[in-house]
């Protein structure tokens, strides 16, 4: 099996950190881009898409600035996590995208992120 990497992905956002945080964190929120259906009862969050369901545990979290999670199938070191920074020089919102995948598959699971980065962008009129 090959060892997944981590990478990272960021975009620029036209919102405050603290509204991107909650689009972020919140499971209705979520749920308006990133999965069918979200619920979450204890740090654990679940993910629907089509039916299909996955679980991930949140790790780690800081209000408006990162929230930590590792799915359910991943190995102990791996996580996602969405972080949000400020440009010093435009003072812009960015959310940073941290993922892990095999080599051969992040350009593929880049462009996943890209579609559902897109939904929530336009989820926030950005």
């Amino acid at each position: 099996m090959s060892k997944k990497q981590l990478y990272t992905l960021e975009y620029p956002v036209r919102c405050s950190p603290s509204i991107l945080y909650e689009f972020l964190i919140s499971p209705a929120a979520l749920q308006e881009w990133f999965a069918d259906k979200v619920d979450e009862r204890d740090g654990v969050y679940s993910f629907s898409w089509n039916g299909a369901e996955e679980k991930a545990v949140l790790l780690e979290k800081e209000q408006d600035k990162f929230i930590r999670f590792r799915w359910s199938y991943m190995s102990k070191d791996e996580y996602f996590e969405f972080a949000i920074d400020r440009s010093e020089v435009t003072n812009q919102t960015i959310l940073i995208i941290k993922d892990f995948a095999e080599k051969k598959e992040i350009k593929d699971q880049s462009r996943l992120w890209e579609y559902q980065v897109k939904d929530l962008f336009h989820r926030l009129g950005s």
